[in-house]
């Protein structure tokens, strides 16, 4: 999962210390050569999720996220309020996380970045 957005103070609504996260609820499936398109499309696709998380329920990681990603913009906390902004901030990621998964951004190396690659797992 990726933070979005971090509430240290916490909210009227949460009074703890939580953070907006945003990430892969379903990873793409394996695909070989001999699949068809249909076949092909139907296991790239990407399920996202958006929620709330206490601080005491998150455990870092070394993987950082590349710049050109803006977690920022991915989701707000207005989206959150209701139920169609949910709808629309999930559609955004999904779009979004299966553009990375399909070609991901490549490192210093020129190898495809293990950051976007840690979250097939």
């Amino acid at each position: 999962a990726i933070v979005v957005k971090t509430f240290d103070d916490g909210s009227k609504a949460r009074p703890f210390g939580h953070c907006l996260v945003a990430g892969v609820d379903r990873a793409p499936l394996k695909v070989t050569r001999k699949m068809s398109k249909k076949k092909i499309t139907k296991r790239t696709k990407v399920k996202p999720f958006v929620k709330y998380a206490n601080y005491n329920h998150i455990m870092p990681t070394r993987y950082q996220v590349p710049a050109d990603m803006a977690p920022a913009s991915m989701a707000t906390d207005q989206q959150m309020d209701t139920a169609d902004g949910r709808v629309e901030a999930k559609k955004f990621i999904k779009s979004f996380l299966q553009e990375k998964f399909l070609a991901p951004p490549n490192d210093k190396s020129g190898r495809p970045s293990k950051d976007v690659i840690y979250m097939r797992k």
